[in-house]
């Protein structure tokens, strides 16, 4: 068993608590209950506006582990790819007024009819390509985010980290720490054991600005729920990681409206700081 993670590492992913509160209420709750990291998402950055955010943010003496999200790459013309650059681009400026620490990239799906699985990879390659130069002159580091198989078609043709890692590689050769990997674990635990941990390991401080938790149910349905939950062996991943040199934060994305999503956001964060010392 691992030793109990720090604390101060603890980050909050706002979609936790996104049903009953607007972010600056999220931001004064991490405040209050001794969470230091905080990765907003953009709908509700653009309800109370970056510049503000910003601020209470940095008045609350609180980290940006990760705007989310940018990506969605793949598009059906180049009309539909040009808006998403463009958007990429928006999401960049918005993360550097944040001083967050990524832009979390969900890379997107295959457009509507589409059954080139190959043509959406490359189309994500060039995106990122597309908006690196950009990032890296912002001083906002890109997060690619591999999802879970079963949303390759919709949401993210990015499936695996050693899919994730090869994309690096490929754009930021020299390993300068502007392009890497979000390692969720919800979306990669289940991958076989000697190829996930060879992936944990590989380039991990340069690569990965932090590591997100959360449990996972039997069933295609479920949804990220609470740490500790379900079947994933966080304490497992998190020492992989940590072995490779790993010592960033630790972010709870806790995606649940059946459960968290309808309890009082105080008593999720509790529970939050709770299970981050007992279960991972």
């Amino acid at each position: 068993m691992s030793n109990p993670p720090n604390p101060e590492l603890l980050s909050l992913n706002t979609a936790t608590v996104r049903e009953r509160w607007n972010l600056r209420r999220m931001i004064e709750g991490c405040a209050r209950h001794g969470i230091r990291g905080i990765s907003p998402w953009r709908d509700k950055l653009a309800e109370m506006g970056a510049k503000e955010a910003a601020k209470a943010i940095r008045d609350n003496g609180l980290a940006v582990t990760g705007l989310c999200r940018g990506g969605m790459f793949p598009g059906a013309d180049r009309r539909a790819r040009q808006a998403a650059i463009d958007d990429n681009l928006r999401a960049i400026d918005d993360a550097a007024t944040l001083e967050a620490r990524c832009l979390v990239l969900v890379v997107g799906g295959l457009p509507t009819g589409s059954k080139d699985l190959a043509g959406a990879r490359t189309m994500v390659r060039d995106g990122i390509g597309e908006v690196f130069d950009h990032a890296r002159s912002a001083g906002v580091p890109l997060a690619i985010e591999p999802l879970h198989p079963m949303y390759c078609a919709d949401r993210a043709c990015v499936n695996t980290l050693a899919q994730a890692l090869d994309l690096c590689d490929e754009l930021d050769r020299s390993a300068s720490g502007a392009l890497g990997v979000v390692v969720d674990v919800y979306h990669v635990w289940w991958d076989p054991r000697s190829r996930l941990k060879s992936s944990a390991r590989r380039q991990a401080p340069a690569r990965v600005p932090y590591l997100r938790l959360a449990g996972a149910h039997h069933g295609p349905a479920h949804r990220p729920g609470m740490m500790g939950d379900g079947v994933i062996d966080l304490p497992l991943l998190r020492s992989w990681m940590e072995e490779a040199g790993y010592r960033g934060f630790h972010e709870v994305e806790i995606l649940s409206s059946g459960n968290w999503w309808r309890r009082d956001p105080d008593e999720v964060l509790v529970t939050c700081r709770v299970r981050h010392q007992t279960v991972c």
